[in-house]
């Protein structure tokens, strides 16, 4: 049988009822956006989100892979890696399930975004650490804490508008963030754990068997070594960047065209348009969200439904909800804690399991992350409702 790169292939009829039944369902999805939007201006929209997305989002997120993976050279040519997985090794193994080195996976996504992970992934050195079955949860446990430092002090900063303090809300909100990345990992892990087994190593099997006690360095100078290491960090980078850009550009601008509702204009085939379907069914499942995160109104439930494709633009809403009284302290709280915990993952998911080289757990992978959001929430609503309290 004929193989693809990486995807064995199967055959089929070729003319089945798989052809009418998809035929069907595009035809269906289609009509939702152009029925509302109009045919011109949803193909437009479609487009310019897309080349926005390209443009703004993933050569930006091609960036920081460029210098996270040069850091990342950095940090295991000079022993870092070494040194974080002794010292953090006690608590990653019995809180998340993971070898100490996953450690800089949350320090490196926590100050830049989710697929910074994906260059320390790259990192032989870095993977021999793992098991394969722990290998998929850097995805989850990544994603977690992706645009940590953005979200937080971006709360925070909403004192100056409002003139409270949100210190409080943030720092609960960073804890829920935490609790959603231990439920998530450790609720990838026993699907990993159940598909690759609990020995096999990470790597392809071609790997150098690594002695713990020692670690491997480039030969030369100290200097020559700081360059050699930074530029194939860099190097490594720029792979990991082009290789999320499918999925960047083709989740995220499906997640933003059912999120986002028209210009004050319209519709008029601008970016970032679309029909306002995931609100809108948030809504009617307020009753559930009410009681579950504390809302103070259904507007708040436009956050975490937006942070499914991008905590940027999620947190753009909330001082228009701070400032119009639709919004308060303990939905600060939940709203750091969902945007932290879920970061756009929907968007970012798929290619980084592909990054990966884990395809096949991507929706374990993504359901997953939704339970550990929705549990990061939780947390947050009834924590900060106990601090109240004291």
């Amino acid at each position: 049988m004929k193989q693809t790169a990486g995807h064995p292939q199967r055959w089929k009829k070729a003319i089945g009822a798989e052809v009418f039944v998809f035929l069907i369902v595009f035809v269906g999805i289609f009509l939702v956006f152009t029925t509302q939007m109009g045919l011109s201006n949803a193909l437009s929209t479609m487009m310019n989100t897309a080349f926005d997305l390209l443009i703004n989002t993933v050569l930006y997120l091609t960036a920081i892979c460029v210098i996270m993976g040069a850091i990342a050279a950095l940090f295991s040519e000079f022993g870092l890696v070494t040194l974080v997985d002794r010292l953090l090794r006690p608590l990653m193994k019995p809180i998340w399930g993971l070898p100490g080195a996953a450690s800089l996976a949350v320090v490196t996504t926590f100050l830049s975004d989710n697929p910074a992970v994906l260059s320390l992934a790259d990192d032989s050195y870095f993977r021999h650490f793992f098991r394969k079955y722990q290998f998929p949860a850097l995805t989850n446990v990544g994603t977690a804490f992706g645009m940590g430092l953005i979200v937080c002090t971006f709360m925070l900063s909403m004192s100056i508008r409002t003139g409270e303090s949100y210190v409080m809300p943030v720092a609960v909100g960073f804890a829920g963030a935490v609790v959603g990345s231990v439920v998530s990992t450790r609720l990838m892990l026993l699907f990993s754990r159940r598909l690759y087994g609990a020995q096999a190593p990470a790597g392809s099997g071609e790997e150098v068997a690594y002695d713990d006690s020692l670690r491997p360095v480039r030969s030369g100078s100290v200097a020559a070594r700081v360059i050699g290491a930074m530029l194939d960090g860099g190097e490594s980078g720029v792979r990991m960047g082009i290789s999320i850009v499918p999925g960047v550009l083709l989740i995220c601008t499906l997640v933003m065209m059912l999120t986002n509702g028209p210009s004050a204009e319209g519709y008029t085939g601008a970016a970032y348009e679309g029909i306002e379907l995931l609100p809108h069914a948030a809504e009617r499942l307020s009753f559930i969200l009410q009681p579950l995160f504390g809302f103070t109104t259904s507007a708040c439930i436009g956050v975490p439904v937006t942070a499914l494709g991008a905590a940027g633009a999620a947190i753009g809403l909330v001082p228009g909800l701070l400032l119009s009284g639709q919004a308060n302290a303990n939905d600060v709280a939940v709203f750091t804690a969902m945007c932290m915990c879920w970061s756009g993952y929907l968007s970012t998911h798929v290619s980084m399991m592909a990054s990966l080289g884990c395809e096949e757990l991507t929706g374990k992978s993504v359901l997953c992350h939704t339970i550990g959001g929705l549990c990061a929430g939780v947390f947050a609503h009834y924590a900060f409702v106990l601090a109240s309290l004291l």
